[in-house]
């Protein structure tokens, strides 16, 4: 048995640098100063998760990408690994519970406008798209057979949309998905202990904090207290209770923005930590994120009573 010394170093920002069989010291000859005390941890009360937010990484350098495999460090034959990768043996046949998948998925066409988006929407047809949400979503809750209904859009093919047209999406599932569902018990644990509505109670919070970017008498737009994404926005109803999902009347609706910059030419990456284990790490507080979200200017045609549409439907004719 051979021992393996261990050496710790340390960057003037308080990160460590652990070498294993060289040399110790301090790097840039400066100690380790104590944590930054803008980093720490709040908890989403819809889901009980821990969210880590550290703005501080957003000043960890980038790594330049190797334009070949031969100036890869960990590629087979590199500095780092001069040896081939083991061949890893075949993995043994899966076998677990299946079931048909028993869902909808709809697709919602804007407008003709190839060149639009969401955003470039005139008012009219704004409404519109809005007004086939509502007729949508009231058909597919009213099967049984489904659990949850969700609107949502993926635009750009940073996020994996496949085709430029302007479009969105409605799932209807025949289960409640997890984080719904962990909502869903959220809003029940709350009602239990507190004798509250949760989404009432996050809703005030929300409009009385610096995460609030704007607000009227019927919604409430927010950073949430416990952001996943450095600019995560929740718009949430003041209006108490809508159903989804079924049979849960402490519920909101709610519009969630998830958009992918941690900074205006930097994109934030879900790292390992974030995708395996679900623990998020926020670069931007979101107090921040509020204030400069608040500092943009966003033209909007004004939402007038005749642009309004409701759908109407067909009369179906009787059977004799």
């Amino acid at each position: 048995m051979h021992d393996l010394p261990r050496h710790e170093l340390h960057h003037a920002d308080g990160r460590r640098l652990l070498v294993y069989g060289g040399p110790s010291g301090f790097l840039d000859g400066e100690p380790a100063p104590d944590e930054a005390p803008t980093t720490h941890e709040r908890l989403d009360v819809f889901t009980r998760a821990w969210v880590g937010i550290a703005p501080a990484r957003n000043a960890r350098p980038l790594d330049s990408v190797a334009e070949t495999a031969e100036q890869c460090p960990f590629c087979p034959g590199g500095s780092e690994v001069p040896f081939p990768y083991p061949t890893p043996p075949q993995p043994p046949p899966l076998v677990g519970p299946t079931e048909s998948a028993r869902g909808k998925c709809e697709v919602v066409l804007y407008t003709h406008r190839h060149e639009a988006s969401f955003g470039a929407l005139s008012a009219i047809e704004l409404c519109r798209v809005v007004a086939v949400w509502i007729d949508r979503a009231r058909e597919l809750w009213s099967d049984t057979a489904r659990s949850y209904v969700c609107v949502f859009e993926n635009p750009g093919s940073e996020v994996g949309a496949t085709i430029a047209h302007p479009h969105g999406q409605i799932h209807a599932l025949d289960r409640v998905p997890p984080i719904a569902a962990a909502k869903a018990a959220a809003h029940r644990r709350h009602r239990d202990q507190v004798g509250r509505c949760l989404s009432c109670d996050a809703t005030l919070s929300d409009a009385r904090s610096d995460r609030i970017v704007s607000e009227n008498e019927s919604f409430v737009v927010a950073v949430p207290f416990a952001a996943r994404w450095p600019f995560e926005v929740a718009i949430r109803a003041r209006r108490h209770g809508l159903k989804a999902p079924a049979d849960e009347p402490d519920w909101h609706l709610a519009f969630e923005l998830y958009p992918l910059h941690r900074a205006s030419r930097t994109a934030k990456i879900r790292a390992s930590v974030e995708t395996g284990l679900g623990l998020f790490l926020n670069d931007v507080a979101p107090e921040e994120a509020a204030r400069r979200l608040t500092r943009l200017t966003v033209p909007a045609e004004p939402i007038e009573l005749d642009t309004l549409f409701v759908v109407a439907r067909p009369e179906v004719a009787a059977t004799p």
